[in-house]
């Protein structure tokens, strides 16, 4: 009796050209991760590093090569700060005048943006291009006419001369407009068929299903409201009426500046940005792709 021999399997060829691909895909993967962690790490390490060395002693920080960990964590940072500058006050005036900036932003930019959808009037289009236009002036080039004008209405180192020129925004109105474009035709008919005038419709109907074109903005302005440094540096002349942005860059140029206080004050300034950027992200993706498609 014979016995036939075994010939070995014949591998897929299909199979065999696949696993070619299938680690040119892994290693490309593993590409982009490591380019990502690379950024995320640039990103990352420099607001952690001022967060830990807020906490360290001056020769902590003045050690080489430098400590990454306060070895013995310390509040002297702060209070160091809070009595060098008038820091609690500045801090004040920065909430202030950037909560004021935002409100008034967002109430003009809806008034605005309401007339240039829902009001017909004639040149509608020439007055929005006028609008769009004022985004294209830069803002050095008016600082000089409204410090003048302020400065002669009395209104320098005062709140509302640091908030007046900022009242409303050519960027609100545009980012509105485009928002309330989406807004279904059949349903303002509806709603003035039931009796809703212009301003119970924007009110009652047209605001609360904006809500996040409407966070996206309140963000986007509180944020360049607290950052804002040249327009407080020359309308404010007491340090009580300065914003946080210019008592830090006292601490910095000071004759016996301390890192560690200047590492405080930064942290400090940093708290709110941080929560609104981690808490309200949804709301900025979903407010600025508003309008992009129809």
């Amino acid at each position: 009796m014979t016995t036939l021999a075994k010939t070995p399997a014949v591998a897929d060829p299909a199979r065999a050209a696949r696993r070619p691909l299938h680690l040119r895909s892994l290693l490309g993967r593993a590409g982009v991760y490591a380019v990502l962690a690379v950024a995320v790490l640039t990103v990352v390490f420099p607001v952690y590093y001022v967060f830990a060395g807020a906490f360290m002693r001056p020769d902590e920080i003045a050690s080489y090569p430098p400590a990454m960990v306060p070895h013995s964590v310390t509040g002297d940072n702060f209070s160091g700060a809070v009595h060098a500058i008038p820091l609690v006050r500045q801090y004040g005036n920065s909430m202030l005048v950037a909560g004021l900036i935002t409100v008034a932003q967002l109430f003009t930019s809806v008034l605005a943006a309401y007339a240039f959808v829902f009001l017909p009037m004639r040149g509608r289009s020439v007055v929005f291009g006028l609008f769009l236009a004022t985004l294209m002036v830069p803002w050095e080039a008016i600082i000089i006419p409204n410090y003048l004008t302020l400065s002669g209405w009395g209104l320098g180192n005062t709140y509302f001369g640091l908030v007046l020129p900022f009242l409303a925004s050519g960027f609100g109105t545009f980012m509105l407009r485009q928002s309330f474009r989406q807004f279904p035709g059949e349903l303002r008919d509806a709603a003035r068929i039931d009796g809703a005038g212009h301003w119970r419709f924007l009110w009652r109907i047209l605001v609360p299903l904006n809500k996040p074109a409407l966070a996206a903005l309140a963000i986007y302005v509180f944020l360049s409201s607290w950052n804002q440094y040249f327009w407080p540096l020359i309308i404010t002349r007491t340090a009580n009426m300065q914003t946080l942005q210019i008592g830090l860059s006292s601490l910095r140029d000071s004759e016996m500046a301390d890192p560690g206080l200047i590492l405080a004050g930064v942290v400090l300034s940093l708290l709110p940005t941080l929560a609104l950027v981690l808490f309200g992200q949804r709301f900025i993706v979903r407010g600025l792709t508003a309008g992009a498609v129809r």
